[in-house]
């Protein structure tokens, strides 16, 4: 099943995320079924709360990108009650996008190398440390389980800029090839 994506003004995205445990139910149709709204989206990462969904789960498959960003290839990863405990300080700033802000890129600095603990799908815990453009798809769907979108990054002006913009998404009034769903 094809979720609707929650897009920019739905409170969802804006609450921190709660950990869920392995009886949460229907836990394995969920996962299903946030891969292929993924897809379906031309994403390369999907977090619950994009689906309405207040819980700590995000999936991530940026191989697609693997030609451009080599650290990318193979990363397919389902990522359960996470929580990153490391940032290296240094910072790259990047252009990322978000099917919950369509229509939206813009840069944005973030750390360049962190360390994740996390459960995968089948529950087993996992700490892991990536790099790169790995490092920053990961931190972007980890926001979405902290209740934080990548416009938070942006200084001031660009975000006033951008306000007419972010008012359209969240009526709706945006052309996306996947359904969304508003506050409303």
């Amino acid at each position: 099943m094809i979720y609707p994506v929650v897009v920019y003004g739905h409170p969802v995205l804006r609450k921190v995320a709660e950990d869920i445990d392995k009886d949460y139910k229907d836990l394995d149709t969920i996962i299903e079924n946030m891969w292929e709204t993924m897809y379906h989206s031309d994403g390369i990462g999907l977090a619950a709360p994009q689906i309405g969904k207040s819980i700590r789960l995000f999936v991530i498959d940026a191989d697609p990108l693997k030609d451009e960003f080599p650290e990318l290839k193979g990363l397919k990863q389902v990522f359960i009650n996470a929580k990153i405990e490391l940032l290296e300080s240094k910072e790259e700033s990047l252009s990322e996008g978000c099917l919950s802000l369509p229509t939206i890129r813009e840069d944005v600095k973030r750390p360049t190398k962190i360390r994740i603990t996390y459960f995968d799908q089948n529950f087993q815990k996992k700490v892991e440390e990536y790099e790169g453009f790995a490092a920053r798809v990961i931190q972007h769907e980890y926001d979405h389980i902290e209740g934080k979108l990548f416009i938070d990054y942006l200084n001031p002006l660009k975000k006033r800029i951008l306000k007419g913009r972010l008012t359209k998404i969240s009526k709706g009034d945006v052309e996306v090839k996947y359904k969304i769903k508003t506050a409303k």
